[in-house]
């Protein structure tokens, strides 16, 4: 059984987007290289790093960490999992600032990791990207951007295009001068030439998108 590594050679994957992608390679150049994300190489909880996901779910960073907080000291751990999440009933949840359906999403996920359905690293190692999903996704409260963002992120996985985010396909319609950005559809299609590094490109088009927006930033004029 073939088994998946955590990271990739970015160097290797640089120079094949170049040969592969002219018009991505200019703004690659203009960007300079990506370097390899340290979290790659570091170990972490699958079900702890989901129910953490569930709980930054549409709110700011900073709110986010304030109810973690809140949820840690309830719970008297710093790790999320069936039996830490038993120490704490619905209503303690929701006095930490967690919504209802994030409290659903959470006993959720802490039932199907009881019953042994999500699979922990030693076992993603040896899992495709889409039976990662497929594992993943019946969860209450993670969809396929969830999942996308810890293959890309924690497991290092170098072929993944999350072709539902708006930052990566403003990338890509800055990338080929579209006057409207791809639909997931065409964006799926246009990434093929960027296999098997697609993740990399992920990378590029979100800088991208974030150098196409500061551009259109207006700066202030000085008072005469």
């Amino acid at each position: 059984m073939p088994r998946f590594s955590r990271g990739f050679d970015t160097d290797a994957a640089h120079a094949h987007l170049v040969r592969r992608d002219r018009k991505l390679a200019r703004w690659m150049k203009k960007i300079g290289p990506i370097e390899p994300d340290p979290r790659w190489r570091k170990p972490f909880d699958p079900v702890d790093a989901l129910a953490r996901a569930i709980l930054y779910q549409q709110l700011s960073g900073k709110a986010a960490a304030t109810i973690v907080g809140r949820v840690e000291a309830a719970i008297g751990a710093t790790r999320f999992h069936a039996d830490t999440l038993a120490r704490i009933d619905d209503a303690g949840l929701r006095a930490c600032g967690v919504s209802g359906n994030k409290t659903l999403a959470l006993r959720d996920l802490a039932a199907r990791e009881a019953r042994g359905e999500i699979p922990d690293l030693r076992r993603m190692s040896v899992m495709d990207n889409d039976a990662i999903v497929q594992a993943l996704v019946p969860v209450r409260g993670i969809g396929r951007w969830t999942v996308e963002m810890m293959l890309m992120f924690r497991l290092g996985r170098p072929d993944v295009l999350p072709t539902d985010d708006l930052g990566i396909r403003k990338g890509a319609q800055r990338v080929d001068a579209l006057e409207e950005m791809p639909t997931p559809k065409v964006l799926a299609e246009t990434g093929e030439r960027w296999g098997p590094y697609r993740t990399y490109a992920s990378l590029y088009l979100w800088r991208i998108a974030d150098f196409a927006a500061a551009a259109k930033v207006p700066t202030k004029r000085s008072q005469d």
